[in-house]
């Protein structure tokens, strides 16, 4: 199995860290049944992938054997954005999820071990246009039994609900649904608009991920309803949060 090297991966605040650990005891609380977890948002740039990459590390790091699939197909920037590349191959184009789901290749050929201890990650593969028809045949939800077997915890970054239908369909083969919102960026009814459209999916809502959150303009209020997990990055972006404030699920 090839291995990877993850060169731009900066290191969480304290802070930071410990919220990363109260979301991930709070997703483990969701129960044992609950492996492959899907994490989106509303919008493009509001952070997922960052909460996708530091949920893995976060997890790996508490001793649970995790796996990262950046589904995110048409539009990922991953592997870019963290310096991922190949050991001892200058960091060359790696078979990925589209290689997978067209049939080219196994699991084990779009599987890699990362440099960090207990963490592993099926790459988006080349990008596609046209990314639905991939995504519906029943590959999608075979490889995700298949990694749900052998990880602890399968998490897979997903495109933007708003923006394609993709994030729904990667929804129907996942145990749970994790949203990222941006502060103060989002409205209310477009977030439970695409909690609604998750929901048809037929996964369960975990939770929202609030990000480059505040404290100085919102307090500790929370204004997205009901059902919810609450977490918030104070005063950072995606790439560089300084904290994150965690709340209760509330029913």
């Amino acid at each position: 199995m090839q291995r990877l090297t993850i060169e731009r991966f900066r290191a969480l605040s304290y802070e930071s860290n410990e919220a990363m650990n109260a979301l991930c005891t709070n997703l483990f609380f969701a129960g044992g049944d609950i492996r492959r977890i899907m994490i989106t948002s509303c919008r493009p740039q509001e952070g997922k992938s960052f909460v996708a990459m530091n949920l893995l590390r976060s997890m790996a790091a508490l001793g649970k054997k995790v796996v990262l699939v950046d589904a995110d197909i048409r539009a990922s920037a991953l592997q870019g954005s963290y310096g991922i590349r190949a050991e001892g191959e200058g960091g060359g184009k790696l078979r990925g999820l589209t290689h997978y789901l067209a049939g080219q290749c196994p699991t084990e050929d779009v599987l890699y071990q990362t440099d960090l201890l207990n963490a592993w990650m099926v790459l988006a593969g080349k990008t596609v246009n046209n990314s639905l028809p991939l995504l519906n045949t029943p590959r999608l939800g075979t490889l995700l039994d298949d990694l749900a077997r052998r990880f602890d915890i399968v998490i897979v970054d997903a495109p933007p609900v708003g923006t394609i239908i993709d994030a729904a369909r990667i929804a129907s083969s996942c145990d749970g649904t994790l949203f990222v919102v941006q502060s103060g960026e989002i409205p209310a009814r477009e977030l439970q608009e695409s909690i609604h459209q998750i929901e048809k999916s037929g996964s369960p809502i975990l939770g929202t991920v609030l990000n480059k959150y505040d404290e100085r303009r919102y307090g500790t209020r929370y204004y997205y309803g009901k059902n919810s997990y609450y977490y918030g990055a104070k005063s950072g972006t995606h790439h560089s949060a300084k904290g994150l404030k965690a709340g209760k699920k509330r029913r």
